[in-house]
């Protein structure tokens, strides 16, 4: 399952030199997923309402840059989610410029979690969900 997201840079997302101070594409990954399962009829509010989850955290992330990416250009997030675990799912992406020049590549791994008496812990991701991106294919 694939779904694009795009970013039209805005002038506070660069640093002096110009270019995307670099956590914000983290902070556009983490978009990216939510309109990931929002794609396949599972928004985050309601997957929190539904599965009593407190969201999908990030706990591990690699980037590689390829270009800089400058203010006013639009950014496509193409993500991919490549593979469900028990309890977390990782997900592939590649930020193009409109030109369909690759910026960026990545790929996080997340956690379907829960919080019991302020302790974050992973759930196992019900079967309903994982049923959604293998439909959606």
């Amino acid at each position: 399952m694939r779904n694009v997201y795009e970013v039209r840079i805005a002038w506070g997302d660069c640093d002096p030199a110009g270019i995307v101070f670099y956590p914000n594409y983290f902070a556009w990954f983490n978009a990216a997923t939510d309109a990931l399962f929002a794609s396949v009829g599972l928004p985050l509010e309601q997957a929190m309402a539904r599965h009593g989850i407190v969201g999908w955290p990030m706990v591990d992330t690699r980037a590689s840059f390829r270009l800089p990416s400058r203010f006013g250009e639009v950014l496509r997030i193409e993500s991919h989610l490549q593979a469900f675990q028990r309890s977390s799912f990782e997900v592939r992406r590649r930020a193009c410029k409109a030109d369909g020049t690759l910026a960026v590549e990545a790929r996080d791994i997340r956690v379907w979690t829960s919080s019991e008496r302020g302790t974050l812990s992973g759930r196992r991701i019900p079967d309903e969900v994982r049923e959604l991106f293998v439909l959606g294919s």
